[in-house]
């Protein structure tokens, strides 16, 4: 964006109200808040939802199948996000887009609250998958972009912003879990009540909070042009739907084949997006170098989503099948074990966000941070290396160790994430500001994409292999990032 919108962006913007931040940053603190409410709400569930049987209100899915498929609708998720980007930044504003998202994301987890077959299950995901690609990388380029460049709140702030999507994911698992593990379509209604009072509170407060962030269209399509893009985008809809349809009637598109479709798509796409960004004539030479710079930002990042995002998956069969459910007098569900993680960052996040403002110039570089959050995704796995070496395949692991995992993963998690956030508003083009933050959430769709191919590699037999491998191949990754970190900050000019 010109340097004279971001300008007029801020100074509309209240610069005090919130813990020393703007008031915007409470709007979006929670929308994003009730959004991941309702997401992980539903997430939680999802799994379990698909592979027990239906006389226990399930799909009766095969267990591999469920772990692939919620692996490619976590893929779809983020990868949606490079349309809601592309909406925002060509056509309606990233203030639309997130409202527009989120009655999406509505009326998707309605669908799921039916009573009903597969059909309304996929149409549910299609919502959400939506839904999700306009609310998610919208809402955070917003925040961004209610700070100057020079404003050294901007780390901070995405830490607090963090910890309200945490809140949320903390919150959800406990209540969505506790309800719906009994009846699956109660829970998933709670969760369609969540992302309404988010709703409710973003149109309640944009106005008076964010002044005009979210309402600038940084790229618009010149309007001789529109007729004709909009023509195109509705001939390959058609043609799109005519494949699959006649890919579901032959029985050529499979879920295997889905699977490996999704797989290519979630690598292609983002190494198509870096060459259109990087060759772009709106792109300067210093753009072009910090772009470089995010390549082995964006590698490091799928490697830790493909580690992360498996609490959804493989962890949450763990924790199902292969945990002592009883214990300390308590009967635990299963789903519970999904709040951990954002019960931890809730507790940590304000001591990082202290901490690097406390250290300030002296702490770590991106880079460096970066490989830290790989270190301690590859320790997660190694962990529940002990259990199974001690107890072997067939025993009940103690659910400490589960715990553990997932405190350590946090660790890393915070050393990440709120980082990459942060580091995709300062590194983005002015031309590409919320398509950058989509390739942001593309890493998360790439590793998910990557899990999609080999969760289903996962049994109780190939425990010790899976986790092993997994494990080693990001500690290896967590040394090359750190000896190349100083490199990769010389590519960023002087962003830091």
């Amino acid at each position: 964006m010109a340097v004279t919108d971001r300008q007029k962006i801020v100074d509309s913007v209240p610069q005090k109200g919130f813990f020393g931040h703007p008031k915007g940053l409470f709007t979006l603190f929670f929308t994003e808040f009730w959004e991941r409410f309702s997401y992980y709400g539903m997430r939680a569930i999802l799994v379990y939802y698909m592979y027990y049987e239906v006389t226990q209100g399930g799909l009766g899915l095969p267990e591999d199948m469920a772990l692939s498929i919620m692996s490619i609708y976590g893929s779809l998720v983020y990868m949606s996000g490079i349309i809601g980007g592309w909406l925002a930044d060509r056509l309606l504003g990233t203030s639309r887009a997130v409202f527009y998202g989120g009655v999406l994301i509505m009326f998707g987890h309605i669908l799921l609250a039916i009573p009903g077959n597969t059909t309304l299950f996929f149409a549910s995901m299609v919502l959400i998958v939506l839904g999700t690609g306009l609310l998610k990388p919208n809402v955070s380029s917003i925040v961004g972009e209610i700070y100057s460049e020079q404003d050294n709140r901007r780390d901070a702030a995405f830490s607090i912003f963090y910890m309200g999507i945490n809140l949320g994911g903390f919150l959800s698992p406990l209540i969505v879990g506790a309800v719906g593990m009994n009846n699956f379509h109660l829970g998933f209604s709670i969760a369609a009540v969540g992302m309404f009072v988010g709703l409710v509170v973003y149109i309640m407060t944009r106005t008076k909070n964010l002044g005009l962030a979210g309402t600038i269209v940084h790229n618009p399509i010149p309007a001789d042009q529109k007729k004709k893009i909009f023509t195109w985008i509705g001939v390959g809809l058609v043609v799109l739907a005519i494949l699959i349809t006649i890919g579901i009637l032959t029985g050529v598109l499979t879920f295997e084949t889905l699977i490996k479709i999704v797989g290519v798509l979630g690598l292609l796409i983002p190494t198509m997006y870096f060459i259109m960004m990087y060759r772009s004539p709106k792109t300067t030479a210093v753009e072009r170098s910090r772009i470089l710079a995010y390549i082995p930002l964006f590698i490091a990042s799928i490697m830790f989503w493909a580690i992360q995002e498996q609490t959804s998956t493989v962890l949450a069969s763990f924790a199902d099948k292969r945990t002592q459910l009883d214990f300390a007098g308590l009967h635990i569900s299963p789903a519970w074990f999904q709040s951990l993680n954002p019960l931890f960052i809730i507790t940590l996040a304000p001591i990082f966000a202290w901490l690097w403002l406390k250290l300030g110039n002296r702490q770590p570089s991106i880079p460096q941070k970066f490989s830290l959050g790989l270190l301690f995704a590859g320790l997660s796995f190694l962990v529940i290396l002990v259990p199974a070496y001690f107890g072997g395949a067939n025993s009940l692991v103690n659910p400490l160790w589960l715990v553990l995992s997932y405190f350590i993963i946090v660790i890393g998690e915070l050393c990440l994430s709120p980082v990459g956030l942060s580091a995709t508003t300062k590194l983005a083009p002015a031309a590409f500001t919320a398509q950058m933050m989509s390739m942001w959430f593309l890493s998360n769709a790439a590793a998910q994409a990557i899990n999609a191919q080999i969760v289903k590699f996962y049994t109780p037999d190939t425990e010790m292999m899976y986790f092993g491998v997994i494990g080693g191949v990001a500690l290896i990754l967590a040394l090359i990032l750190f000896l190349f970190s100083s490199k990769i900050q010389n590519f960023m000019k002087g962003i830091h």
